[in-house]
């Protein structure tokens, strides 16, 4: 058995915030905690942050995973959308002008950008309710974040900063996209809101910031030079609005840059 006077892991850590550590450690790092006060800290924001989580997204953490987010679905998934889909988006939108595209509840019709944002807000809600596992990399490793996903996305760049809107970045993951692989970033706001970013190439034309709510969650989504991006979070149009503006607004930068 370890002795006392040797440090408890990050990992133990975890694990004794998620139940999942044995009884007979349970009393060590409680012991631990007794005299190492920043780590007593990390305990309790790690378990305050789970009761947001909880209460907010519960009933999430209880369904079963979408179907196309299953990786029998993933891997059978056409590469290129049908030329009828496509042709059904192009009718909706010139039927509908320039504000008649809208999406109500689940992001009903064939149009390759509803199946987008519709894809971002089921990862949103699969993932913003771990505790432990939200993202594969951390916001910590910033730049290899950055260097992983641009070299897999094509199209990822750099983690938006959005410190001004409270928000600090948990991390990110890679995810399958509509038309191939797509970057997925996790924010953290100070009372455990959590907002994602879901991006990569789309074949749409270029397009205005848009709002669509699901249940409890909400998406700003736009298109811009064969890249959609979908911000996704609390069904608040304002502060979603906020945030969208600013991520928006660096993206352009980034893009300007880069030519």
């Amino acid at each position: 058995m370890r002795e006392l006077n040797l440090p408890i892991t990050e990992d133990e850590l975890h694990a004794y915030v998620d139940g999942e550590l044995p009884d007979d450690r349970c009393a060590n790092v409680e012991a631990w905690l007794k005299t190492h006060p920043e780590d007593a800290a990390r305990v309790a924001s790690w378990r305050a942050m789970a009761a947001v989580l909880q209460q907010r997204y519960g009933g999430v953490a209880d369904e079963a995973v979408p179907r196309r987010l299953e990786i029998a679905q993933i891997m059978g998934r056409p590469r290129r959308w049908m030329w009828g889909a496509v042709a059904a988006a192009i009718i909706a939108f010139v039927a509908g002008g320039s504000g008649g595209w809208t999406m109500h509840g689940v992001c009903a019709g064939p149009s390759a950008f509803a199946n987008f944002t519709h894809d971002a807000l089921d990862a949103h809600r699969l993932y913003v309710v771990e505790v432990r596992h939200p993202v594969e990399v951390v916001g910590a490793e910033r730049d290899h974040l950055q260097q992983w996903l641009s070299k897999r996305v094509g199209c990822a760049g750099s983690p938006p900063e959005l410190e001004k809107e409270g928000l600090k970045l948990v991390g990110g993951r890679l995810l399958p996209g509509p038309d191939g692989p797509a970057a997925f970033f996790m924010y953290e706001g100070p009372s455990g809101e959590r907002f994602t970013i879901y991006s990569s190439r789309a074949k749409t034309a270029d397009m205005q910031m848009r709002y669509v709510a699901k249940r409890n969650d909400a998406s700003m989504f736009w298109s811009d030079q064969g890249v959609g991006y979908a911000l996704c979070g609390p069904a608040d149009r304002d502060r979603l609005q906020q945030v969208a503006s600013l991520v928006y607004d660096q993206v352009e930068k980034a893009e300007a840059k880069s030519k």
